[in-house]
């Protein structure tokens, strides 16, 4: 591949690097770890890791892209490339080989590292020559996490993704754990906790059942996690969900529903439970840890230095310090409005004293001219006691375009007793009658066994 030219490459020697804030955090009686069972990270190996810092190497000043099968890998690679290279794009797993090429060209990517070979690439066994190497402020790109299509791709600072980190949420040596890919977001706030803030992190291994992580999180002593809510929605459906006793669970890149919070709480009655509003492009936003489903009315008028947030024709919008600065490529939309805020397309409502999330803005279905977003559909399927897990879509209609149908997995039976959907279908049609409008209730139920998930942790869509 052609060296890409047409941008500047400036050193800067003002902040402390990510590896430079674990080795000043790290004191032999505070043990540290990052482990995916499979492999170790500790404090012996940050001096393998440092040898970037102290020799000659292909990528100071580059724009690198990290291609790893698993997350070790990555986050090893990422902490001996901040400082070194001018830009690191974490590419998450699951991308296509055929979509690399563009994604490189839209990133400026002038090297790409992956698993092969790649104990060379990251200096490790390697002697070499002391020499003062150029200190840089290394870019941050991250993949969003669409449905399907080519990911945008979303520049971030260290500034933007640490300035989330002072939230007070450090507390003494904690070890945590997460079911997002480092390599998305929500992962990366994860490790940046635990590397920066005294704390070890269980990283999930490429494949593993999700029974054998959460038996893994509880054997490694895992204090604090987070997820999506469908993430969690597996957790409570695995059957080993006791097998962790965390005291910290938090909820991020769905909307949290009341029907998961309240059966966290009642899962896990030691862990405080929050959610957070985040997204790739607007950072974290906020957090609310009442145990309610939204946020309270006075999220939107917080003062500085907490975001700004805006409802406009119903819809979020967030200008803060931790969101990203722009998106990379040639055809690539603007990131801000002309205030400087971020449009998340997530719909919300005010109900009372609290915003509730309604769904997002591109999907809705049409029910002859009517919008209905399928996630507030959902909410009031998924308030059924028998219910686990839920998901809507829209069913093609010759006369109306379309009308609601969903896909619905029970909650595991209860000494075996056999339960008839058939009962929980009328139960489920007339809670939706009472809570929603004639053109939101489903005419159609299917019991499934599971929904599929997408490696972001989101519920994997389909449309009429």
């Amino acid at each position: 591949m052609a060296i890409l030219s047409g941008f500047m490459k400036m050193p800067c020697n003002n902040r402390e690097t990510f590896l430079e804030k674990i080795r000043a955090r790290t004191t032999p009686d505070k043990a540290r770890f990052i482990s995916d069972s499979d492999h170790s990270f500790s404090l012996s190996m940050l001096n393998v890791v440092n040898r970037l810092y102290k020799g000659p190497t292909e990528y100071s000043g580059r724009n690198v892209m990290i291609r790893t099968h698993g997350q070790f890998a990555t986050a090893l690679a990422a902490l001996a490339l901040d400082g070194v290279a001018r830009r690191i794009l974490l590419c998450p797993a699951d991308i296509p080989d055929a979509q690399i090429p563009r994604l490189m060209q839209d990133g400026e990517a002038e090297l790409i590292l992956t698993d092969a070979d790649i104990d060379v690439k990251i200096g490790i066994a390697i002697e070499v020559d002391i020499v003062a190497l150029p200190r840089f402020d290394t870019e941050w790109v991250l993949f969003t996490s669409g449905t399907s299509g080519l990911p945008k791709l979303v520049l971030h600072s260290f500034a933007s993704l640490t300035g989330p980190l002072g939230d007070g949420l450090s507390p003494d040596q904690p070890v945590w754990g997460t079911f997002y890919d480092i390599r998305r977001y929500g992962g990366l706030q994860i490790l940046l906790r635990a590397l920066t803030g005294a704390g070890s992190m269980v990283l999930s291994r490429t494949d593993e059942k999700i029974h054998d992580f959460i038996t893994r999180l509880g054997n490694m002593g895992v204090t604090h996690i987070s997820g999506t809510p469908s993430h969690w929605r597996r957790v409570l459906m695995s059957g080993v969900a006791e097998k962790m006793n965390p005291s910290y669970i938090r909820l991020s890149g769905e909307m949290a529903g009341q029907d998961i919070l309240d059966c966290l709480h009642s899962a896990y009655p030691q862990a405080k439970i929050g959610h957070a509003y985040a997204s790739t492009e607007a950072g974290v936003a906020f957090s609310v840890d009442d145990g309610q489903a939204g946020f309270p009315q006075s999220v939107p008028n917080a003062v500085a230095p907490r975001p700004n947030i805006r409802i406009v024709d119903g819809t979020l919008r967030v200008r803060s310090s931790a969101m990203a600065s722009r998106y990379l490529g040639a055809t690539a939309p603007t990131l801000v409005d002309a205030d400087g805020y971020v449009d998340t397309g997530d719909i919300v409502e005010q109900r009372g004293d609290r915003y509730i999330f309604i769904g997002r803005r591109e999907g809705v279905v049409n029910v002859g001219g009517l919008k209905v977003h399928p996630e507030e559909v959902e909410a009031t399927i998924n308030l059924h006691p028998a219910v686990a897990m839920s998901r809507v879509w829209g069913q093609p209609s010759p006369i109306t375009g379309a009308l609601i149908a969903a896909d619905v997995v029970l909650t595991p039976k209860i000494d075996g007793i056999e339960r008839d959907f058939s009962d929980i279908r009328q139960q489920i049609i007339a809670a939706c009658r009472t809570a929603l409008a004639p053109h939101k209730v489903p005419v159609r139920l299917i019991e499934v066994s599971e929904i599929p998930v997408m490696t972001s942790g989101k519920i994997e869509r389909h449309h009429a």
